[in-house]
């Protein structure tokens, strides 16, 4: 615990030049003004430096040299009794000086340069305005814990039914998937072996025999009529013709499959019970 209230001192501004004016009393409430030092003749030149320990600010007069304190203010507050600006130039200020005895004085300091002046103001402004958030957030804590606190647990036997879409029951059929917009939803394959594609039926003689447009037949003393009659009894045996000299000549696009019909036939007129393929 001790430890941890242990306060670290941080440094907030250096300027390496300061001139410091002793000042008359304040004349009236108007406030203090610049033009009534002895500007040309400061009481003491030495460096600023501005410190922070917790919540208040220490303004240090230093040696250049050695870095001896000459003197110190501590400043609770800004803008406040222990920091005042002039009236009449932004150079200038008037801060309040305090030993280990508790006694107290006013001196005024000077910057040669404007925008030390400035650095000096924004260093003090933005240490007291971390002061003021730090406040509030301690205090809105403290608030916090002196609420009653709301109790989001469940009491005993306390339940609650939460209801999701598209989940099934225990044990009872999952529900069917609906094509979206633009897509096609397929069936299952059936439990059963695989598909397999009917059997296409061999070519039989009478079809074979439908693509060959038989040759005609002659009128010729070489066949006889039982042997026209044999033929007409097997339909799918192909009819006989003469030889192929006596075949006259045609522009049939079949003539090669009747010359090969014709030739079948008269190498073999015996056997006409015969079904040629």
């Amino acid at each position: 615990m001790a430890a941890a209230e242990v306060e670290y001192e941080s440094v907030l501004c250096v300027k390496p030049d300061v001139n410091v004016y002793r000042i008359p009393p304040r004349a009236s409430n108007r406030g203090y003004r610049a033009s009534d030092w002895k500007l040309d003749h400061p009481d003491w030149t030495g460096r600023l430096r501005i410190t922070s320990k917790g919540k208040t600010a220490y303004i240090k007069l230093e040696d250049k040299v050695s870095g001896e304190l000459f003197a110190q203010a501590p400043i609770d507050q800004y803008p406040g009794i222990a920091v005042e600006t002039v009236t009449d130039s932004s150079r200038y200020f008037v801060i309040r000086i305090q030993d280990g005895t508790g006694r107290s004085a006013f001196i005024g300091i000077g910057f040669t340069d404007r925008g030390d002046a400035f650095d000096f103001n924004v260093s003090l402004q933005d240490h007291f305005k971390w002061v003021k958030q730090e406040s509030e957030i301690s205090k809105e804590s403290q608030e916090a814990d002196t609420r009653p606190k709301l109790d989001l647990g469940f009491k005993e036997g306390q339940t609650i039914k939460l209801s999701i879409g598209n989940m099934t029951k225990k044990g009872g059929p999952p529900k069917p998937r609906v094509a979206g917009s633009g897509g096609l939803s397929l069936l299952p394959p059936p439990p059963g072996g695989k598909i397999t594609a009917p059997p296409v039926p061999p070519p039989s003689s009478t079809a074979i025999s439908n693509h060959v447009t038989p040759p005609p037949v002659l009128k010729s003393s070489n066949v006889s009529s039982a042997d026209i009659l044999l033929d007409l009894d097997s339909p799918a045996s192909v009819s006989k013709a003469p030889a192929p000299s006596a075949v006259p000549a045609t522009t049939d696009l079949w003539g090669d499959f009747s010359t090969a019909a014709s030739t079948v036939s008269s190498q073999a007129p015996q056997q006409s019970n015969w079904v040629q393929f």
